[in-house]
């Protein structure tokens, strides 16, 4: 990794050569120019990091040339060294980007302190650029790929909405789980005007109950026990950018309000705060459940269903795609072939026929694991001739019913509480006691196998 540079740039020679010679001791590549003619040279050859800048220069000013620096590249941090007299002149150079000022004499272990946050704050912004760029360049790997009528119609969906320059609708992504509903989500952020800003995804599903409020909308200093200090919720943070409310019909009644008033206002209220925050966010919702039943139910506000289903796109399950199965087989070998340094390049034609038959309950995200299982596992040669299919937990198959007999069974002989029993206990041998895991193989949330969990008295 290249040394952070640092530019001091100050007509006083000891001082500036200190400085120099302190960063370097402690792993900074300092250079040193005593004008601000001398400095612009440095800034085209260097192109450094942080500048050291004195407020007061021969043949121009600080503030000139600051905002000369701030013209060249706004991504360089910028540091004003001041006299006691000129503290007016810091707090305007502040106003125009300067990321702080340090007052003469000059205390060298501050100095380092701050040229440690910068180099931070540095790192964190390439880290950042990298993952946004990632994702443009990687999304459409997984499940984004598809040659079937409804992935093309869906391609054209993602295309048309993440065009649109003004306000943007909300969006409800439906369909099982496994068949990329996060995916599209990211795809409408990084194809959209807003893919320079932050992408938050948010499983409501992972939060508890207790703090799924406090995530979203955030908290005020003071307002409940632990809270030491303000913190900005994650709809306030994807300010500018997309927010992704993944399964979204699992939360709870109380937080849906919220959320409706969020949408329709575009503000969020802190808890503990008394003032409104505007957030101007790209809203993106997704749930594999019948919302419609969830209303009938009671259980999901009709209201906030109205306005999540602004527009609608349902990604349809794997066994749905045809000749899109072995297309993304092929995807996912080459893949783990390349990550894990296996020779196989392909799958064999038994191979191919058995993906094509299996009816993928864990749609692509299952054919993804079980490719990369069955590519893990390989010792043959460039072509796989075989796979496992199924629960890797049940020996390869699928997840069964529990034995009973061939035909009708008579309501006498099993009753559908004695079924459900038999199917939770299974999913949770097949799942090792998980009981996240157990509930995705069921279908259902881990709070609905809690609740049967206890209704059966079944332990885990």
């Amino acid at each position: 990794m290249p040394r952070f540079t640092v530019l001091i740039v100050d007509d006083e020679k000891t001082l500036a050569r200190s400085i120099k010679l302190f960063l370097d001791a402690h792993g900074y590549e300092a250079e040193v120019a005593e004008d601000g003619d001398a400095a612009l040279e440095l800034l085209e050859k260097l192109h450094p990091d942080l500048v050291f800048l004195d407020l007061r220069l021969p043949k121009t000013t600080g503030l000139e040339l600051l905002k000369k620096i701030r013209e060249y590249d706004p991504h360089i941090a910028v540091v004003l060294l001041t006299a006691y007299g000129t503290i007016e002149g810091a707090v305007e150079a502040m106003k125009l980007g300067a990321l702080d000022y340090l007052k003469k004499p000059i205390d060298l272990e501050e100095l380092r302190i701050v040229a440690d946050r910068a180099q931070e704050a540095s790192r964190l912004r390439q880290e950042v650029k990298y993952y946004r760029e990632r994702d443009a360049r990687d999304f459409e790997l997984e499940g984004l790929i598809g040659r079937c009528p409804t992935m093309q119609r869906i391609f054209a969906q993602v295309k048309h909405l993440a065009s649109l320059e003004e306000e943007t609708p909300t969006v409800l992504l439906t369909g099982e789980t496994g068949t990329g509903k996060s995916l599209v989500a990211r795809a409408l952020h990084v194809q959209s005007r807003r893919a320079g800003h932050p992408f938050i995804e948010i499983d409501c599903t992972s939060l508890p109950p207790t703090l799924i409020e406090t995530e979203l909308f955030g908290y005020e200093k003071g307002s409940f026990t632990d809270a030491r200090e303000s913190k900005v919720g994650l709809i306030e943070a994807a300010d500018g950018g997309t927010v992704f409310l993944d399964e979204v019909g699992d939360l709870e009644l109380s937080l849906q309000g919220k959320l409706l008033r969020a949408i329709e206002e575009r503000t969020v209220r802190r808890i503990g705060s008394v003032r409104d925050r505007k957030v101007n966010a790209w809203l993106l919702a997704a749930t594999n459940k019948d919302l419609a039943g969830a209303m009938a139910a009671g259980a999901f506000r009709r209201d906030l269903y109205y306005r999540l289903d602004v527009f609608t796109i349902h990604l349809p399950p794997l066994r749905e795609r045809g000749e899109d199965i072995p297309l993304l087989a092929q995807l996912f070998l080459k893949r783990f072939a390349t990550k894990y340094g296996k020779p196989v390049s392909r799958l064999g034609e038994a191979a191919i026929a058995a993906i094509r038959d299996y009816p993928w309950p864990g749609n692509v995200r299952e054919l993804k694991h079980m490719l990369e299982r069955a590519v893990l596992g390989w010792t043959g040669g460039d072509e796989i001739v075989n796979v496992s299919l199924g629960s890797p937990a049940s020996g390869g198959g699928a997840l069964r019913a529990p034995a009973g007999p061939a035909g009708p069974f008579p309501p006498e002989r099993l009753s559908l509480a004695q079924w459900e029993r038999a199917m939770i206990d299974q999913a949770l041998r097949e799942a090792g006691g998980n009981q996240a895991k157990a509930a995705r193989l069921l279908g259902i949330t881990r709070d609905t196998l809690r609740y049967r969990m206890a209704k059966f008295k079944i332990s885990s």
